[in-house]
């Protein structure tokens, strides 16, 4: 608790700091923004004995996971800016830092012109740019992240980033030296700080971008490596990687929106189910402005195994404005063999068992 107050009064502090910077010097701009999102959730089967389970999800809102963040650039003339972002997610149930982190969704600072932005720090990996824009669901609580937790955790340490559009064309890169110093777990292969001096590709990362975009859709690929390290979790040990393979597209037309796409993944970790594909197809409909209907269907398929996991989700948003959603999502998750996968995003099923769930909240954003 101590702990929280003192990286709540220094996020505080943080902020306030900043705010009187940019006003005291014109040439800075300096934006703050955040997302608050709480919701209410049932899932049933939350345990083998088929127990139920009612609660506010802490790993992040109902739609869009919560955060506070604080941009800013700077004109360095010829058409060269500096620029930073430091994000903090924080669960809104609890009021709780997320990611282990003060900033643990982004923390960089760079520089950007015509060609593209360089930043250094705690950086978005490719595999998340180039899921969100064609997974309907996005980062929400039942989403592709209940059936790979490292999408929506796409971010990694110690790295240096590049991203650049040249007319219809997107490429963009990252590496990083120490890719997860949080020992916390979550995503595959955390507690890898690196930086260890030893020469070789212990807890480094890397990924690539390449995206076309059309007038009314999108065809991205991204590639993400992530190698191990000594004491690296989830059994990623040194010498052992774990890599995933994206290709996915999107097309708009009238009121609709279509995505799909697949992941592939090469998980040297698992000795039992060490290949899988991750198949998605989504699609959203406004009958008006104010009203959002979507839905999407997921299969984890694994090669090797029978473990097998399917996923079918429905959700209904309506924009009281710009900045106030509220919505209502439904969902089945169904599980062969001994898989475990739960429906929500940081929840538990029993092995083998299918999973209802019901979530209901309201998201803002500023």
């Amino acid at each position: 608790m101590k702990s929280r107050l003192i990286q709540t009064a220094t996020l505080a502090g943080v902020i306030g700091s900043l705010t009187l910077a940019a006003t005291a010097h014109a040439q800075t701009d300096i934006t703050t923004y955040g997302i608050i999102d709480a919701a209410y959730e049932y899932y049933s089967n939350s345990d083998a004995s088929g127990s139920h389970t009612v609660r506010m999800p802490s790993l992040g809102g109902g739609m869009f996971p919560s955060r506070l963040g604080i941009r800013g650039s700077e004109d360095l003339g010829d058409g060269l800016k500096a620029i930073f972002t430091l994000e903090n997610g924080f669960a809104t149930d609890t009021g709780a830092n997320a990611q282990n982190r003060l900033f643990g969704r982004q923390a960089f600072v760079g520089l950007a012109n015509k060609w593209g932005q360089v930043t250094l720090g705690r950086n978005y990996n490719m595999i998340y740019v180039s899921t969100f824009d064609v997974d309907i669901f996005g980062p929400s609580q039942y989403g592709l992240g209940a059936l790979d937790s490292a999408i929506p955790n796409g971010r990694s340490d110690n790295s240096i980033a590049y991203r650049g559009t040249f007319n219809s064309v997107t490429i963009g890169g990252t590496y990083s030296i120490g890719r997860d110093t949080s020992a916390a777990g979550g995503s595959s292969g955390t507690n890898c700080p690196g930086e260890d001096g030893t020469g070789g590709n212990e807890c480094h990362e890397w990924s690539a971008l390449l995206r076309y975009d059309g007038a009314n859709w999108a065809l991205v690929s991204a590639y993400d490596r992530m190698h191990g390290g000594p004491s690296a979790s989830n059994n990623l040990t040194t010498e052992k990687t774990d890599s995933r393979m994206h290709v996915g597209g999107y097309m708009k037309f009238d009121r609709w929106r279509v995505g799909g796409g697949v992941v592939a993944r090469d998980n040297q970790g698992s000795s039992t189910q060490p290949r899988s594909r991750l198949y998605y197809v989504g699609a959203a409909y406004n009958p008006v402005p104010a009203v959002t209907i979507d839905g999407q269907l997921a299969k984890l398929d694994y090669l090797s195994s029978v473990n097998d996991s399917n996923q079918i989700l429905l959700r209904a948003i309506y924009a009281f404005s710009k900045q106030t959603q509220v919505y209502v999502a439904a969902g089945h998750i169904s599980n062969h063999g001994t898989a475990a996968v739960a429906l929500s995003a940081g929840g538990s099923v029993g092995a083998g068992m299918g999973q209802t769930g019901l979530i209901t909240g309201i998201k803002m954003s500023f």
